[in-house]
């Protein structure tokens, strides 16, 4: 048996849950100890958590690079190993170059951010998941692992902050 509990907090409102993140906070858990569960989006800032850092914008700018370098051969290097003289028209044409330099470098960074947003959510999980089904309902949960000694003053302090349930969670395969 682990010597950590899952704490399940469903709360109707932002507000409260906020408080209870705080109060949290209060009590000795740490940030990596909680994960708010919500069927809307919700930004760090609006539960007074830290932001969380992601690598898809490096990832964005190395694939719009890998994409301008690949324009860039194919608007430079390729007509000037294949020269095709047409009636007073320049090897290397300036606008469609433009045109071939600025698609491949978004289509670079849109493939890339596409495949780091993939990774990033770490898609496909096999792995069981905690699923709460208030949460469709617009609730919003805090996932608290927590020491069995600490269990009641969380589960207490919960209940106290507005909580409409707070029960013990298990992952389970959805």
């Amino acid at each position: 048996m682990t010597d950590k509990n899952m704490l399940l907090a469903v709360f109707s409102d932002l507000d409260p849950a906020a408080h209870a993140v705080e109060k949290l906070r209060e009590l000795g858990l740490g940030d990596e100890h909680l994960n708010v569960i919500s069927g809307i989006p919700i930004t760090e800032a609006m539960m007074g958590r830290p932001h969380q850092w992601t690598n898809v914008p490096r990832l964005a700018l190395g694939g719009a690079l890998g994409g301008f370098l690949l324009g860039a051969y194919l608007a430079f290097v390729t007509p000037t190993t294949y020269p095709l003289n047409v009636g007073g028209q320049p090897v290397i044409p300036g606008p469609p170059s433009v045109v071939v330099l600025f698609e491949l470098t978004m289509l670079g960074m849109l493939i890339s951010t596409f495949v780091g947003v993939f990774l990033d959510s770490r898609f496909p999980s096999y792995t069981p998941k905690e699923y709460v089904p208030e949460i469709s309902d617009g609730r919003i949960a805090i996932l608290i692992e927590c020491d069995p000694a600490q269990e009641v003053a969380i589960e207490s302090a919960m209940t106290a902050l507005g909580a409409e349930s707070v029960k013990h969670a298990e992952a389970q395969t959805l």
